[in-house]
């Protein structure tokens, strides 16, 4: 049964161990992160963004060492027991596994992936078809949404600066702070999570018992929401 969704954003920037001399800036956005995934029973489902749909299990390890270091991540803590490979793993798998380390050291977590070229019915219907397999689980189990905003919001940007999209992101983060979810449907292409957020809106349509906003930010011109739903 569905108990609690946290949101979060797919940042690896939120790693101290990557944001370098941006860690302390960071700080709120990084509390507010782990405060939300902290917020989720121990058994987890997350939602992200990627290539292709993909399943990722929680006998799953990864490693940041893409990013530069070489910090191995696991979605469960079985495999300290077990000690499996490290394989590569999609970036929000990563960040699942980060936070599940952080908030939930005792958690577990199933990564479901969805492809960023799913279209917004195909997004509903994955959500609501997640909703069904949740349903008819016996236990509790959270959903952690793992995604971006915009990436255009200053001239630093990494997906250039589009003036425009700052407005667009004022409505993403607006609808995640009320529970809108017939906001999240509207959502155009260039929010980098549009899928994931959508795949949401689908898990709990017409609307969320409550939501609450834990942060918003744009640091470096993407825009990033911390917080949690109550479905």
């Amino acid at each position: 049964m569905l108990s609690a969704i946290a949101i979060i954003p797919s940042a690896p920037v939120l790693v101290p161990e990557l944001a370098g001399g941006a860690a302390t800036e960071l700080a709120e956005l990084r509390a507010a992160t782990i405060a939300a995934a902290a917020t989720l029973p121990p058994r987890w489902m997350a939602v992200g963004v990627g290539a292709a749909d993909e399943v990722v299990d929680p006998d799953r390890v990864g490693t940041f060492a893409g990013f530069g270091v070489e910090l191995t991540v696991q979605l469960s803590p079985q495999t300290r027991q077990t000690a499996p490979a490290v394989a590569p793993l999609p970036l929000c798998a990563l960040i699942a596994a980060w936070v599940r380390g952080q908030a939930q050291p005792e958690a577990s977590a199933q990564v479901r992936v969805y492809s960023r070229d799913h279209g917004v019915e195909a997004a509903l219907a994955c959500g609501r078809r997640l909703r069904d397999e949740i349903d008819q689980t016996g236990d509790q189990l959270g959903v952690l949404i793992v995604a971006d905003g915009a990436n255009t919001l200053t001239v630093a940007a990494p997906g250039g600066y589009q003036p425009r999209d700052v407005e667009v992101q004022l409505a993403l983060d607006n609808a995640l702070a009320c529970g809108d979810v017939a906001a999240l449907t509207r959502l155009p292409a260039q929010v980098v999570g549009r899928v994931a957020f959508q795949v949401l809106a689908g898990l709990v349509e017409p609307a969320p018992r409550s939501a609450k906003e834990l942060c918003r930010a744009a640091p470096y011109g993407v825009g990033y929401f911390a917080g949690v739903w109550q479905p």
